[in-house]
């Protein structure tokens, strides 16, 4: 979990661990009135807990503060805001969070992004984001709702072809060689990547796994404009809009793609992994 998160999770502890010395109770008092365990707020006040919004408005009427209510709600919006948990985006499937993507690539002009794994989303053939959401619905336990998701990833696709718009990835070599998929539709894929350099409004650079590094790739991360960095973990996706998180994955960008190749190297190495796909 993020340092900044974390921490915001712990002031947010603390002010429920102030509100209830200030109503002269302890945390046993606390969790009897609130019929909850002893450990429950103990975690809630140490930051190892992100409450509901129910626990926050429960904490209130508790220790006799309902006007505090609305401020905490404010800071409990301020945490989610920025790191949305995957539990709770796709509790109903991929469709909804792929609709929310199509929205924001819409409305955005510059899309960089650097992928460490997998091929980016704005480039997956239908089969390829077939077999990624299968993967993902698997690995999580969610609903399967993997049509309408490969409809609705496609339909983003639409935006590579505008007028105005430009979208520069760097993809590391070695996600160019991880099969999440057969290997039939690994090369079909390599094909559709391979055929988007040169397109005016896409910009594809390879960073060569044997490339002289400033700063090694730790993850992907994709930057919207100037105004915000999405990043995807195993249970978080991070929305970060300060101008200093968005200052420092420019940062990484820029180190990423100064060690890239693009133009026919990049189409070299991407058809140096087509090849070793081997297939009859």
């Amino acid at each position: 979990m993020s340092t900044d998160f974390q921490t915001a999770r712990v002031a947010l502890g603390a002010r429920l661990r102030e509100l209830r010395s200030e109503a002269g109770l302890n945390g046993k008092g606390v969790a009897e009135a609130l019929g909850w365990q002893r450990s429950k707020v103990s975690r809630l006040e140490t930051g190892k807990q992100t409450p509901t919004v129910s626990d926050l408005m429960e904490w209130s009427r508790a220790v006799g503060r309902p006007d505090v209510a609305t401020e905490l709600r404010g800071r409990l919006v301020g945490l989610e805001s920025q790191y949305r948990s995957w539990r709770r985006q796709l509790a109903g499937g991929h469709r909804a969070r792929q609709e929310l993507a199509v929205t924001v690539t819409t409305s955005t002009r510059l899309i960089r992004g650097v992928e460490v794994s997998r091929i980016p989303g704005l480039f997956q053939t239908a089969d390829y984001a077939r077999h990624t959401f299968e993967a993902n619905a698997e690995f999580r336990r969610i609903p399967r709702d993997i049509e309408a998701a490969v409809r609705a990833r496609l339909r983003r696709q639409e935006t590579l072809y505008e007028t105005g718009k430009l979208f520069r990835f760097v993809v590391w070599e070695a996600a160019l060689y991880v099969l999440t998929c057969p290997r039939e539709v690994m090369a079909a894929q390599l094909d559709r990547l391979a055929g988007l350099i040169g397109l005016d409004t896409v910009e594809i650079s390879v960073l060569p796994l044997g490339a002289q590094l400033r700063r090694a790739p730790g993850h992907g991360f994709w930057i919207y404009d100037r105004r915000r960095v999405i990043v995807e973990t195993i249970n978080t996706e991070m929305w970060l809009d300060d101008e200093e998180n968005v200052a420092l994955y420019e940062r990484a960008w820029d180190l990423m793609a100064e060690a890239a190749v693009r133009g026919p190297q990049a189409r070299r190495l991407i058809g140096r992994a087509r090849a070793s796909l081997e297939l009859d």
